[in-house]
C-alpha cells in the first residue's frame, strides 16, 4: 500500500513483523483483536505525509509476527517487553504511541511499567482504571454477563477455535470487524457465534473486499490462537501485575471513543470517563473525544478523523 516497507526484527525472543513508513519522529501503533498491522494503514500513510516515522507491528501471536506455543506466553508484561524491545531495536529512546483495544491496553501498561519511553499516548476504545485489587478480570466479567459473555467463552481451549474454524475465517472475520452494536457480545452455547453475530449482508463502505481478503489470508496462516490467548491469560496478567496496583498514568494523553463502542457501555465506564476517576487514573489526560455514530473498530470506520486526532495531539510534542 503506497510504500509500506515490512520487515521482521528480533526483539524479546521472538521475530516481529513490522510495517513502517515515513521519516521523522517515530510513531508506534499497536492493533487489537481480531486484527493486524493493516487495521492502521490509512494512519501509516496520513502520519508519513505529515513527517513521522510510522510503524505498525503485528503484535505477538498475530500476522507473520511468531506465535508462542504456550499460553502463558502472553500476557500483559509479555507484550510490553515485546514493545520495549522493539523501541529498542529501532534505536528510539522515546517514541509517540497509538493504541486501539488490546493495543490501548498494552499502551496504558507500557506507559505504567516504562513511562520514560513514552513521549506521548493517543488511546482508542479502552479506558485505564485502576486494578480492582480483590477480583480477577475474568471472574469479575463472569460476575456480571455470566458465561455466555464472549471473554468468557474465549477461555475455552480448542473449543473456540474449532467454531472459529467450522464457521470459516472469512466469516468470522467479517462479523468482529462490522460489529457496531453497543452492548456486550453475548454467545450463549446453544447458538454459537454463529448464531450470536451477524454477518453482514454487504461491507460497510470503510471495509473493502480487497480489506476482508488480506485479514483472512493472514489469519487462515497463522489461526486465532495467538489472539485468544490474550483473553486466556487475563487473569494470570492480574495476577503479575498485582505490584503496580494504583499506580498511575503519567503519560500526556488524549482518549477516543466511539459512542457505539462496545466498550463505552461497559457498566460504569461512562461514569469513569465522565465523572473524574479516568482524569484520577490518568493525571495526564488531556482530552477525551467521543464520537457519535461510531463503533468499536473507530481507527478503521473514522480513518481520516482518527488519523487527525493523533497528528493534532503529537504535534505540541
Amino acid at each position: 500500500m503506497e510504500g509500506i516497507g515490512h520487515r521482521t526484527l528480533l526483539v524479546n525472543g521472538i521475530q516481529m513483523h513490522i510495517a513502517e513508513k515515513g521519516e521523522g519522529p517515530v510513531v508506534i501503533l499497536l492493533h487489537g483483536f481480531p486484527e493486524l498491522w493493516y487495521s492502521w494503514r490509512h494512519q501509516i500513510i496520513s502520519l508519513a505525509a505529515r513527517g513521522y516515522r510510522a510503524i505498525a507491528p503485528d503484535l505477538r501471536g498475530y500476522g507473520d509476527t511468531d506465535a508462542p506455543s504456550s499460553t502463558s506466553a502472553y500476557t500483559i508484561l509479555h507484550i510490553v517487553g515485546d514493545i520495549v524491545a522493539l523501541i529498542e531495536a529501532l534505536a528510539q529512546d522515546q517514541v509517540f504511541v497509538v493504541g486501539h483495544d488490546w493495543g490501548a491496553m498494552v499502551a496504558w501498561w507500557l506507559c505504567v511499567l516504562r513511562p520514560e519511553k513514552v513521549k506521548a499516548l493517543v488511546n482508542l476504545s479502552v479506558v485505564y482504571s485502576l486494578c480492582n485489587p480483590k477480583q480477577r478480570r475474568v471472574d469479575w466479567i463472569r460476575d456480571i454477563f455470566g458465561e455466555d459473555h464472549y471473554i468468557c467463552r474465549f477461555q475455552e481451549h480448542g473449543t473456540i477455535e474449532a467454531e472459529f474454524a467450522q464457521i470459516g475465517t472469512t466469516t468470522i472475520l467479517k462479523k468482529f470487524l462490522t460489529y457496531r452494536t453497543p452492548a456486550a457480545i453475548m454467545v450463549p452455547k446453544e447458538k454459537g457465534f454463529e448464531g450470536s453475530l451477524e454477518t453482514p449482508i454487504s461491507l460497510p463502505s470503510w471495509f473493502t473486499e480487497e480489506d476482508i481478503n488480506y485479514f483472512a489470508s493472514k489469519f487462515e496462516k497463522s489461526g486465532f490462537t495467538g489472539g485468544l490467548n490474550y483473553y486466556r491469560c487475563f487473569n494470570l496478567s492480574w495476577e503479575l501485575t498485582a505490584p503496580w496496583i494504583g499506580v498511575q498514568v503519567n503519560v500526556p494523553t488524549k482518549f477516543i471513543v466511539g459512542d457505539l463502542d462496545l466498550t463505552y457501555h461497559m457498566p460504569g465506564i461512562q461514569d469513569h470517563i465522565h465523572k473524574g476517576g479516568f482524569k484520577n487514573a490518568v493525571p495526564l489526560l488531556e482530552d477525551i473525544v467521543v464520537m457519535e455514530g461510531v463503533g468499536h473498530f473507530i481507527n478503521q470506520e473514522k480513518p481520516h478523523d482518527i488519523s487527525d486526532h493523533i497528528y493534532d495531539f503529537i504535534r505540541k510534542f
